[in-house]
């Protein structure tokens, strides 16, 4: 077993963020950033739209950039594994794929089966576990019996990297934006991105969202160190965990304004809403960020990160007819 990075640095440079967008150039669709089609009385919603890359979801930039630093030779000779809810391992399969390398996924139990089906289409190995044993190996960046590079989804600097060419995009076509939000899962999308814009525009405020059932990085924050918190699983798989990851936490805190808190209610009605006004399909981690800017907590010209749209459709049909998904 070989992981690829175990330690993340205290901050990442514009220029590896520049060198991953040059380096997947081609491979990577710029998504569109689109203003939300709903009034906010304290602001300019804009959406940027992740849900519309390949495997409907962000991971794939990261997990690109991240297998194009590894030789060939060493990728054919053992393959790679990860750990994910889903979308980082899609991503990595989506690469893996192509050149014909082995790729095998732990997921917790109670992963999507829209995400399970689509990492075995892009021939990924699933092997399904109990949410506590996919957690602890997220911790320890490996996995007993699993061959191959380990290529971590959150805490690897590549993938952070890969990440943050989402802020290079936003930048460009945004210059004046005043804040982004971003749903938290382990946050390396937040200081991807959050690394670009302030290298950029140094006084943007960067919000992380998450689920009340799931919230540690506000736990940490308000505590001024990570901890852990109650996990409670939701509709909401592609964010949220039981603890802040302490290798992302001196990069977090250089990053992060807040974090904003909302009620998978909240979310529901999110998704909703921007199926309705935008004609947009967002997973639970996807609309979180909408949910948090109405709530009125910032102002300004606002970016949500829509991050995913790999939402199974009988709990999209649920959420549409005003129910939250069991």
């Amino acid at each position: 077993m070989e992981s690829v990075s175990k330690m993340v640095p205290d901050n990442i440079p514009l220029s590896d963020i520049q060198d991953a967008k040059c380096r997947m150039e081609g491979q990577i669709m710029k998504t569109p950033l689109v203003p939300l089609n709903y009034d906010v009385k304290h602001g300019k919603v804009y959406l940027k739209l992740e849900n519309l890359q390949p495997i409907g979801s962000f991971k794939l930039r990261g997990a690109c950039n991240a297998i194009q630093q590894i030789s060939t030779k060493k990728l054919k000779a053992s393959g790679v594994y990860t750990t994910s809810a889903g979308n980082f391992a899609q991503g990595l399969a989506w690469n893996t794929n192509k050149l014909n390398i082995p790729c095998d996924v732990l997921v917790p139990d109670h992963a999507p089966k829209a995400k399970l089906e689509a990492i075995e289409r892009l021939n990924g190995q699933v092997h399904k576990v109990t949410f506590d044993v996919w957690w602890k190996a997220l911790q320890d960046h490996n996995y007993e019996g699993m061959k191959g590079v380990f290529i971590h989804p959150v805490s690897d600097k590549s993938v952070i990297a890969g990440n943050g060419t989402i802020g290079l995009e936003i930048f460009d076509d945004l210059p004046d934006i005043d804040a982004v939000i971003i749903p938290f899962g382990g946050g390396g999308l937040t200081c991807g991105i959050g690394s670009a814009l302030k290298a950029l525009k140094p006084n943007i405020k960067v919000y992380t969202c998450e689920v009340d059932t799931a919230a540690p990085l506000k736990a940490s924050l308000d505590l001024g160190k990570p901890t852990t918190c109650n996990y409670q699983p939701s509709f909401i798989d592609g964010m949220g965990g039981k603890s802040v990851l302490p290798e992302m936490w001196p990069l977090i805190q250089n990053i992060v304004t807040d974090s904003l808190v909302v009620t998978v209610q909240e979310v529901a009605n999110a998704v909703k809403l921007l199926a309705e006004k935008n004609h947009v399909i967002a997973e639970g981690a996807g609309a979180a960020a909408v949910a948090a800017a109405l709530s009125g907590k910032v102002e300004g010209n606002i970016v949500c990160i829509i991050s995913g749209g790999n939402l199974d459709t009988d709990k999209l049909i649920q959420i549409l007819q005003g129910q939250i998904p069991t």
